[in-house]
């Protein structure tokens, strides 16, 4: 299954749709509005990168998510951006057909093609659990990736494993990073993530040739930098200090903040309360539901929905005083604390008058005053 063609993907999309689609990209790439131009190059370009997309253990929402939006600019661009070789939903071959395609693909294109992984792979009794085409997953992961430039890790359960992974994980599910030590490796994940984040991905690939900005955990930064609770529009509720108390009451539905009822978000990782879903602006929070933290391993399906997450130090900074100071060997007693004080008041107040004695503080001092 190869792409349609750069003719193809002006036809399939709008010069309206795909210029907004290029520009939201390139705004969360955090590139200048200047460098537009050149994303856009970069999507029309025929050196499409040959892409094979395995899947594992998951649902297709991933996949799903991408074709079944409203709108099909985005799952239209993708689609037409690349070389899409293989994707077991997609194709039309199946069988001892699609198994070929795989293998051509992989032989013809080795270091050449991008590896899109979705789902978990299962390594418990030599990976049993989940098999294609008389392969475990396991194998299928371990041929396609010797011959990969890079792996794409969409969603959480090829990122980190997902709910396959959760205790006991009787399958010994587990997430790409954790197979696949010698090749880059981007993770995008989310329950289903954005298809923009995939999209920006790509996009950024084609513009610059290289891979972009990774976090610790692998995930591009210009998606998963900032915390949701940083941009959530019900964070002047959390800072005043109204949370919805109970589904359904007044709190509820006044859009309080959804802390106390489980969300997630001020310790998760993602783009969500900026880019939303379903290109009508709306997303877990905005209907009332608490964010469950799904681009975060140590979150989604590890912790309850109600369950409330951390969101101060669970122990004071060193640089607080201690609950008390009479405690021998504990901290500093009343008088040195009273003398740091007033030292540290003694050398603020030398360091004004330093200041006022210099070379054109008179000057600056009379400038104030005329600029009040």
């Amino acid at each position: 299954m190869s792409n349609m063609g750069t003719s193809s993907l002006c036809e399939a999309v709008s010069r309206r749709d795909f210029v907004k689609a290029c520009v939201t990209a390139a705004a969360m790439i955090g590139l200048p509005f200047e460098m537009v131009n050149q994303v856009m190059a970069a999507a029309t370009a025929n050196n499409n990168p040959p892409v094979i997309w395995l899947h594992f253990q998951e649902c297709t929402g991933c996949s799903e998510s991408l074709l079944r939006s409203s709108h099909p600019v985005i799952s239209n661009l993708i689609l037409d951006m690349i070389s899409l070789d293989y994707h077991e939903t997609l194709m039309a071959g199946s069988g001892a057909q699609a198994e070929q395609s795989l293998h051509d693909s992989i032989t013809a294109n080795k270091g050449k093609y991008i590896l899109v992984v979705e789902g978990a792979i299962p390594t418990a009794e030599n990976g049993i659990y989940c098999k294609v085409g008389g392969k475990t997953a396991l194998a299928s992961l371990h041929q396609a990736a010797e011959g990969a430039v890079a792996i794409l890790c969409i969603g959480t359960c090829a990122s980190y494993g997902g709910i396959q992974s959760v205790s006991p994980n009787p399958t010994g599910a587990v997430g790409v990073r954790d197979i696949v030590k010698d090749k880059p490796i981007i993770n995008i994940p989310g329950c289903p993530p954005s298809p923009y984040n995939f999209l920006s991905t790509v996009l950024y690939y084609l513009t610059f040739k290289r891979l972009p900005e990774l976090d610790e955990l692998g995930r591009p930064k210009f998606a998963y930098g900032r915390k949701i609770h940083e941009h959530c529009e019900r964070r002047p509720h959390f800072d005043a200090g109204r949370f919805a108390q109970a589904y359904g009451d007044d709190s509820h539905a006044q859009g309080y903040c959804l802390y106390k009822l489980g969300c997630k978000g001020p310790a998760t990782y993602a783009n969500c309360s900026v880019q939303r879903f379903n290109d009508v602006g709306v997303w877990p929070v905005s209907i009332g539901h608490p964010c469950i933290g799904c681009t975060e391993p140590e979150i989604l399906f590890k912790k309850t929905i109600e369950e409330k997450v951390q969101i101060h130090e669970p122990t004071p900074f060193d640089s607080y005083a201690p609950v008390s100071l009479k405690e021998k060997g504990k901290g500093p007693d009343a008088l040195t604390t009273g003398l740091v004080g007033l030292a540290a008041g003694a050398v603020l107040g030398a360091g004004v008058m330093v200041a006022r004695k210099l070379p054109g503080a008179a000057a600056t001092k009379e400038k104030s005053k005329h600029a009040k």
